[in-house]
């Protein structure tokens, strides 16, 4: 009884101690009994074995995320889409978004497609097939090989965290035992759920690659003849504005039509009394 006390003490003292990300010490004060599981010396050497294979992996295969961006002019706008659905197809992507519209003088599409990244380039290339220039034309590539890796080996960690509380939970002989041990649980998984939705999002990000597509064609200003009818009548109502406009001036400066009044019958008065005197 007091062996597994102890060794849930510990557990629970080195979970409390260590953030969510740091698994190299978990176990340092946890294990007191060296026959229960592991030895602190046989985990660290279980650690550096998995760190080591870690390393191994990840000079074996890179993790890259690939994203493309192409804006260009077309003159088919349906000849362009059709192609790029056939590409689409043939490369067994994915058509994640396709949107047209209207501007003033354009009319466009704005495509988003998820390719097998193996395919990432040669649909690029497919793509830039006879279009002269590219407004556009961006390709990024983030390497998350060392994230990939970290989360890897931390998940692993976790796992074995779990598993040796399952085995302590066994030996639990009492209810409050097997409730701080539950509870240690919890929140192990939570973590591991979390580190498994990060790896499972960085390996759909580096299967399939994103190529955002926006195309399209330059058009008239207007399409719209205007009448001569409508000519004349458009050149009235522009002079009854302009007239308008024109009163609606001299309102703005009616004080200066007071004063020049008021001037103008001043000099009248004093030249009438000059020619009298």
């Amino acid at each position: 009884m007091k062996s597994v006390s102890f060794l849930i003490f510990g557990l629970i003292l080195a979970c409390s101690q260590s953030n969510s990300d740091s698994y190299y010490t978990e176990d340092a004060a946890g294990y007191a009994d060296k026959s229960v599981l592991y030895s602190e010396m046989e985990y660290e050497e279980s650690l550096d074995e998995s760190s080591t294979s870690s390393s191994g992996a990840f000079a074996q295969e890179q993790k890259i995320i690939k994203t493309g961006t192409l804006r260009f002019a077309v003159n088919d706008l349906d000849k362009t889409h059709a192609h790029i659905k056939s590409l689409t197809q043939r490369y067994k992507g994915i058509l994640q978004n396709d949107r047209s519209g209207k501007s003033y003088n354009q009319t466009y599409r704005d495509i988003t497609l998820r390719v097998p990244s193996e395919h990432f380039q040669p649909v690029i290339d497919s793509i830039g097939k006879g279009v002269a220039y590219f407004d556009q034309n961006d390709v990024t590539q983030q390497d998350v090989s060392e994230e990939f890796v970290d989360l890897q080996a931390r998940l692993k960690a976790k796992r074995e965290l779990e598993t040796r509380y399952l085995e302590l939970l066994k030996q639990a002989k009492n209810v409050t035992e097997m409730l701080e041990i539950e509870r240690e649980l919890s929140k192990i998984r939570e973590e591991i759920e979390a580190r498994e939705g990060r790896l499972q999002f960085l390996q759909n990000r580096v299967s399939y690659s994103t190529i955002h597509i926006y195309f399209y064609k330059t058009t008239a200003d207007t399409g719209v003849t205007t009448s001569y009818g409508t000519k004349m009548w458009n050149a009235l109502k522009s002079g009854w504005n302009g007239i308008s406009l024109f009163f609606l001036g001299l309102l703005h400066i009616w004080p200066l039509f007071v004063i020049l009044f008021l001037l103008f019958f001043g000099i009248k008065s004093y030249i009438k009394r000059k020619n009298k005197a």
